[in-house]
Parts: structure tokens; C-alpha cells; sequence
């Protein structure tokens, strides 16, 4: 549920009829009617079911297979290793992020070959005339394993003497990054008060409400192949899978169907995909797999999985002077598309919203025998954001100041054009102070505090705690051009293009491929008032190579900002195409026109005028055009922007925690966004419903657990906690409005502002209502049980302090490393 607060809407052009409003998805109809079409639904004539065989071993050597009895069972009609299908690839599966020139990068096959790295890493694969049968003929293949040391834990695996994931590399370690800017050592040794902080970002699974699943089919003329799958990046699935099987681009064609969720799961090109795609062309047939849930815990990417030291440097006063960042992000057993750089991502978002003189950053990846890990929502980001807002409550505690005064003390100054920050990016616009203070007033932030303060004092068992999560986000993911050091490899740009046909409508081709976002929504909106039409006169293609042939795809807040934007500049290049050709069949200048309702007229006079649809017929007639104008109403786009867009926001939450139980209640939920002007305020709506839920599940639920020789012990979703509706407050949401510079339209992007300011806001609360009691440090995800044994290890104590969580330094003892 949802309170949204009465503010003054965002400003757009009087012109605007449809951009601003919340017109309704015109996407959910199919969705809620269960007439979407999901891969899985795809059943082409003579199909093929694949099944793969997963290692029950985090670590071992694969010593024989036998096939025998699977390849035995009526309906089996192949059985494949590593080994048979090591032909079938021109190229393992590659590392699309490379972030240092020297990282090491194992081989990565679709099917292991010679040794297994994680538990869930395929080792033989079934094709089958049914599902049934195929996943029956896998419990008849027998594998003999030698069983070998798996590495679980990121700061042991760096250890003298520890195992190694890949023997062949030497070592677990696979990159260090470093970052500097400013004099760090000077800054800390000018400080009155140092806070260090060791924080965990646990790993988490995905979880999209659709399993990915793939199916591929070989046209019988011309050798071409169209690959239906549940991705978010069909222009990455062809581009990569031409080169991972040795096909020409030009005979691939990706269609994401109706695609059920990823949260950045599904920013990749997995094994089976590559699996499919061989099988298929060996076999002639179309070839079809699903995953079960079961295989998407352990096959498909996780997301998080980093240690975080951080110490910040401050005066008596609470001014930050400067900060250091060291990370071990766990890569898991292979490097996917980008696992590598979404640590180094949040590089440049550390510092947040803050104004300090010196910073420095060091990442280092680290090889574990579990399944890998790559994007989830707020990918690099929501990691920064937690670091930064943890380190500044335990600030705040140091000095004995309230959080949102410490916080206010250091926010950067309202600009309006980009600036440099900390880190040493540029951001685009931002107004801080202005959103976090409306935040503080719409919670009702200083009765908040007397309210607390009553508690403690009367010793009640249930206390109140209020968080606080400040963040900015590194959104529109671009641009192309390399940036500060980040070897982005995907390019930022993205495409579109837009034509009115004869009778008057409208298409909208765009390289975005949306999966819940609501582009066919936005898009349309967007056209239509460029070009004066109804959003019912528009329709938008998207999410099939063949139609959309040039694309960057959907992921890090970058659809609207990139591909919106792009939407919007070749719908205004139609419009501007039409008024010339208005003007030509008026008889009248261009700048005397006046353009209305989806008619040209000239301004002043009450002639009959033209509408943009007459316009288009005309075009395409090319009978009485303008001298040198080629016909038809249609135009272009590639927009690649000069920066990232900086979303940014304040999310405050306030518990109930029960001291005797541990249980905790979210008592209250606000929430200040700044994502620029809005198009569409009912997705935005949604956009953070589901961002603030996963926050709030990672921050007191989720956790993908291994035991120490690497086994999963939340295999299932009994055991891995999704919290459900039931489980989450009401949010109070709010926008303030700052227009980005880097785009036409303003925009910054929402997709994963509400996963990134959340969890910081609701552990900042658990802990500020248990903090009187001696407990300053809790990790995610904060449960019951671990607030009920801290509480009872601090004894009730206000004097005691949680082991590894601060540590205060006074100035003059010199800048040491972390």
C-alpha cells in the first residue's frame, strides 16, 4: 500500500497532454488475463527438452561419466558431456566487464570439462521427446567425482595456504582497483575522530517470478536460428552467442518474450542459452529448457556477496574530511557477463551525497567455489549507499549528535549544472538538503525522536528506532565513452526510431527491451505528445532483434534516461520533418505555424489547417513535397549521453523492535525521490514498491547460505525467506524534482532508487532502537534471533560496545591504512 503526499506536481510544458499523467499500463491487461505469452509457454512442432546435469560438489574433480543407462530410456535421444559438445564452441562463456588490464579469468565451458567449481555447475546434458523423461534420465547418469577443498569464504581464500578455486590461476585473487582522490593520509591525520565500520553484504538470490527458460529453433531454409528467451538483453544474447558458437550475428534472431522479472539476473548470457543454440543446430530440431526453482538458486547469478571496511575521518563537529573504502566482492566460481565491475561500479557512489576533501577506494575479487555473482538490483550502488549510510550513524553515535544532523552538516550544495564530487565523478544536479528535509517533516521526525526518548526512559520492551538512508545513484547507465577509469564495455548509447504509417499511426521501434517497466506505457506517452496523437495511436515494438536490430537493452536505471530520451528526439525530428512539409502545403513559413492537437495551422489566421495525419499521407504519396525531402514520416535515433544521470533520495524508516524477542515491526515508511521530471507518476509509484520491498527483504530476510564445504542450505524456497505483502508497511512516497543537464527531457531514471536507499533507512533503525542497550552493530539480514543474542550479549549495558562494528581515534596518531 501506498500514501502518497500532497505536493505540488512536477512542472512540465503547457503542451504536455500525457507526460506527467498517470495513464494506465497498457502492458497489464495480457498479464493479469494470464494471455501473456512467457518463453515457457513456447511450443514449436517436433521440440526437443533439455536438461542439465548439475555437480552436487562445490569442488571436485570429474574422474568418468557414464551415459549408459540414460541414453538406454525410451525417449532419450542424446545424452552429452563437456567433453562431446567441446567442438560445438568457438569461445567459452565470456567476461563482457574486464576492469584492470591484469584480471585473472578462468575458462568458463557451457558444461564442465575435467573439474567442477560450484554446486550447480553443469556437467553432462539431456535432450529428450519430453520434459518428464529428460529430467528422468538424469538421475540415471552416473558421475565418479573426486572430491577436492572448496573455498567459501572471501577472507580465507586470500589466505597463504588456502585452496584454490582454479588451480591453473595460481590464486583466488582475481583483481585489485584502486581509486584516489585528494590527500586520504593528510585528511586523517588532521581528524579529531576517526569511525571505522566492518559491514557484510550477505548474498542474495534474484528470486524473479519467473525462472529463466529458453528455446531455440533452427529455420529449415538459410541456416538461420530465432532464440526465444527470458532475458533482459536480447541485443547481448545475439551478439555473444554468434561468438560463443561461431555463428554470424546475421543469422541469429533473439525474441524476449513476456519475461517474468530478473532484477539483473537476467542481464547475462548464461550456459544454456549456448547449450540450446548447439543442440539445436546439431540436431536440426527446436530445443526447449526450463528451469526449475530449485536450479535457479544455484544456476543462476547471485547478487551482493562483498566485506566492507570503511572508516571516515571527521572533525569534533561532524564535518567529514575524508574516507576510505576497502572491498573483497565475491566473484563466486566463473566470471559472467559482468561480475567483475559491479563492485567497482558503486566506486564512485561511496562518498554519497557528501562533501569531504579526500577519498580512496580498493576493490579486490575473489574466486569462491560457489555459484557467481553478478547484477541484482542496484547493482554496485545499493552496496555504496549502505556502507555510507552505516558509517554515518556510527558517526553520529561517536560524536553524540542525531544522524540527521551529522547528515545535514556534510549534504553538498543545490547545483544545477554537473559538479565534481568526492570520488572524483561528475554529478549531474542535486538538491539534498531540500528532499532529505521533506522527508524529516512528511515522518514527523522530531516527535519521532521525543517519542523515543519517552521509551528508553520508561524502559518499555518494545522501542523505537529510526534509520536514515541518504543515497545517489550512478543511473542511465552510460555513457560510451570509458569514464574515470571504468572500462565499461557495453557502450551507453541506445535506439530508435519512430514513423507515422499512412493511416496515420504510430510506430515506435526502441533497443530497450522491458520486463515490468512499462515502456510500452511511457514510450507512447512520450510519442504522443511530440507528434499530437492519442497514446492509443501508438504502438511500440521492442524486445526482437529482427524488428529492433540495434539496442543496449534494460538494466541500470537506464531506460528512460537513454532510451526514453532517444524516443523523445526522434519523435521530435518526426514532428520537425512534418511542420516543413506543413508549411510547404500551406503555403506558409515554418515559423508561422502553430501546431495544436495534432494540427498545423497558420498562426492568426482561421484557415482550415492540416492534421499531422494528412501530413503523413502526404509523405508517403511524395507527390508535393518540399524540394530535396525524401518521403514518408519516419526518423532515427541513436542517443549516447555525456553523462550518467544522478538520481538521488532520502528513505527514513522507523521500527518497533522487541527487546525481549528480537521481532521487529516497521512502524513507518517515507520516502523522498528525485528521478527528475516524471512521465508516468503511477510506475514511478510502483518502480519503488518493488525496489523499497527487496531493500526491506535484504535488509531483515534474505540470506543464500552455504555450509562450509560449499553445499547451498537454502536450496528452496522454504528456506531462502521472501517476504510477502503481509510483511510490508505502508510507504509514504514523495518526489522533489531536479531536471537532469546531460538529457532533453531532464529525466534521471527510477528502477533502483527504492532497492538502494532501503536497506541502509530499515538497519539503521533496528539498530538505533537497540543502540541505548549496547548493540551498534548488527548485519543483514538483521533477524530475530541475531537482535535477540546481541541484545542479551550486551547485557542491557549502554556501555558496551558490539566487537568489529566502530572504532573511535583521536587526531595526531597518524593516517593508517584500514
Amino acid at each position: 500500500m501506498t500514501q502518497t503526499a500532497k505536493t505540488p506536481a512536477a512542472g512540465h510544458s503547457s503542451a504536455a497532454r500525457f507526460v506527467g499523467q498517470s495513464v494506465r499500463r497498457r502492458e497489464d491487461a495480457a498479464l493479469i488475463t494470464g494471455r501473456a505469452t512467457f518463453t515457457d509457454n513456447i511450443m514449436l512442432p517436433g521440440t526437443l527438452h533439455m536438461a542439465v546435469l548439475r555437480s552436487p560438489l562445490a569442488h571436485a574433480r570429474i574422474r568418468g561419466i557414464d551415459a549408459r543407462p540414460a541414453r538406454a530410456l525410451s525417449g532419450v535421444v542424446a545424452v552429452l558431456t563437456g567433453e562431446d559438445l567441446a567442438g560445438e564452441f568457438a569461445i567459452g562463456l565470456p567476461c563482457g566487464w574486464p576492469v584492470t588490464e591484469d584480471i585473472k579469468i578462468p575458462d568458463h565451458p557451457p558444461l564442465a570439462r575435467g573439474e567442477v567449481n560450484h554446486v550447480g555447475d553443469g556437467v553432462a546434458v539431456v535432450l529428450a521427446t519430453d520434459a518428464g523423461t529428460a529430467y528422468e534420465a538424469l538421475g540415471l547418469v552416473e558421475v565418479d567425482y573426486e572430491d577436492l577443498p572448496a573455498v567459501v569464504d572471501i577472507e580465507a581464500a586470500l589466505e597463504p595456504g588456502a585452496p584454490l578455486v582454479h588451480e591453473e590461476l595460481g590464486t583466488n585473487h582475481c583483481y585489485t582497483w584502486p581509486l584516489a582522490v585528494g590527500d586520504v593520509d593528510a585528511a586523517f591525520a588532521q581528524a579529531d575522530v576517526v569511525v571505522e565500520g566492518r559491514y557484510v553484504q550477505q548474498r542474495v538470490l534474484p528470486s524473479a517470478m519467473e525462472p529463466r527458460a529458453v528455446v531455440v529453433n533452427p529455420e529449415p531454409v538459410g541456416g538461420a536460428f530465432t532464440v526465444f528467451t527470458s532475458t533482459q538483453v536480447p541485443h547481448f544474447v545475439r551478439d555473444l552467442l554468434a561468438l560463443i558458437c561461431g555463428v554470424p550475428d546475421s543469422k541469429i534472431r533473439v525474441v524476449a518474450p513476456d519475461v517474468g522479472g530478473g532484477f539483473g539476473s537476467k542481464l547475462n548470457v548464461y550456459a544454456e542459452e549456448a547449450l540450446a543454440f548447439a543442440l539445436a543446430r546439431r540436431f536440426g530440431k527446436p530445443v526447449k529448457w526450463t528451469e526449475t526453482r530449485s536450479e535457479n538458486h544455484v544456476a543462476t547469478t547471485h547478487g551482493r556477496g562483498q566485506i566492507q571496511r570503511i572508516a571516515v575521518a571527521a572533525t569534533r563537529e561532524g564535518k567529514i574530511l575524508g574516507m576510505r573504502v576497502e572491498l573483497l566482492a565475491d566473484m563466486g566460481a566463473y566470471l559472467q557477463l559482468l561480475t567483475p565491475g559491479i563492485a567497482v561500479f558503486g566506486a564512485f557512489t561511496y562518498c554519497g551525497l557528501y562533501d569531504f576533501g579526500a577519498y580512496s577506494f580498493e576493490c579486490k575479487g575473489v574466486f569462491t567455489n560457489l555459484t557467481p555473482t553478478d547484477a541484482y538490483r542496484g547493482a554496485g550502488r545499493s552496496e555504496a549507499a549502505y556502507a555510507h549510510e552505516r558509517i554515518m550513524d556510527d558517526l553520529a553515535r561517536e560524536l553524540g549528535m542525531d544522524p540527521a544532523e551529522v547528515r545535514l552538516r556534510n549534504l553538498i550544495p543545490p547545483f544545477s549544472e554537473p559538479r565534481t564530487v568526492p570520488s572524483g565523478v561528475m554529478y549531474d544536479s542535486g538538491d539534498y538538503e531540500r528532499c532529505m528535509r521533506r522527508a524529516m517533516e512528511l515522518v514527523g521526525y522530531d516527535e519521532l525522536r521525543a517519542e523515543q526518548r519517552r521509551r528508553r526512559e520508561a524502559g518499555e520492551v518494545v522501542q523505537l528506532g529510526i534509520g536514515i538512508g541518504n543515497f545517489t545513484e550512478s543511473g542511465g547507465l552510460s555513457p560510451s565513452k570509458v569514464a574515470a577509469g571504468v572500462r565499461l564495455q557495453s557502450g551507453g548509447w541506445e535506439a530508435a526510431t519512430v514513423r507515422m504509417t499512412v493511416g496515420g499511426k504510430v510506430e515506435v521501434v526502441t533497443g530497450t527491451s522491458p520486463h515490468g517497466q512499462g515502456h510500452e506505457t511511457v514510450w507512447a506517452q512520450i510519442a504522443a505528445d511530440a507528434l499530437g496523437v492519442h497514446p492509443d495511436d501508438v504502438e511500440v515494438l521492442h524486445s526482437d532483434t529482427a524488428i529492433a536490430p540495434f539496442g543496449r537493452d534494460t538494466y541500470g536505471s537506464r531506460s528512460l534516461p537513454v532510451g526514453g530520451v532517444a524516443v523523445h528526439v526522434a519523435a521530435g525530428m518526426v514532428a520537425a520533418k512534418a511542420r516543413a512539409i506543413a508549411a510547404h502545403l500551406l503555403e506558409a513559413a515554418e515559423d508561422d505555424l502553430e501546431f495544436h492537437g495534432g494540427r498545423f495551422s497558420v498562426a492568426g489566421t482561421s484557415g482550415p489547417g492540416i492534421t499531422i495525419q494528412e501530413v503523413a499521407l502526404a509523405a508517403s504519396l511524395a507527390s508535393n513535397l518540399p524540394e530535396g525531402m525524401e518521403p514518408n514520416l519516419t526518423a532515427d535515433h541513436h542517443f549516447d549521453p555525456p553523462n550518467f544521470t544522478w538520481p538521488f533520495g532520502t528513505h527514513i524508516c522507523v521500527t518497533e523492535v522487541d527487546t525481549q524477542t528480537g521481532r521487529v515491526g516497521i512502524h513507518r515508511y517515507v520516502a523522498v525521490d528525485d528521478c527528475g521530471p516524471i512521465v508516468n507518476p503511477a510506475i514511478v509509484e510502483g518502480q519503488l514498491h518493488g525496489g523499497i520491498a527487496q531493500g526491506v527483504a535484504q535488509a531483515l530476510y534474505e540470506e543464500a547460505g552455504y555450509d562450509a564445504a560449499g553445499n547451498p542450505t537454502t536450496g528452496t524456497l522454504a528456506d531462502y525467506r521472501i517476504p510477502t505483502a503481509m510483511d510490508l508497511p505502508v510507504f509514504t512516497l514523495d518526489q522533489t524534482v531536479t531536471p537532469s543537464p546531460t538529457n532533453p527531457m531532464g529525466v534521471k531514471g527510477i528502477g533502483e532508487s527504492g532497492a538502494i536507499g532501503s536497506s541502509p533507512a530499515v538497519v539503521n533503525a533496528v539498530i538505533d532502537a537497540v543502540a541505548h542497550l549496547g548493540v551498534t552493530h548488527l548485519d543483514m539480514p538483521v533477524t530475530p534471533e541475531k537482535i535477540w543474542r546481541a541484545v542479551s550479549r550486551a547485557g542491557n549495558t549502554a556501555s558496551t560496545r558490539q566487537p568489529g562494528s566502530t572504532h573511535r581515534r583521536e587526531a595526531g596518531h597518524g593516517g593508517d591504512q584500514l
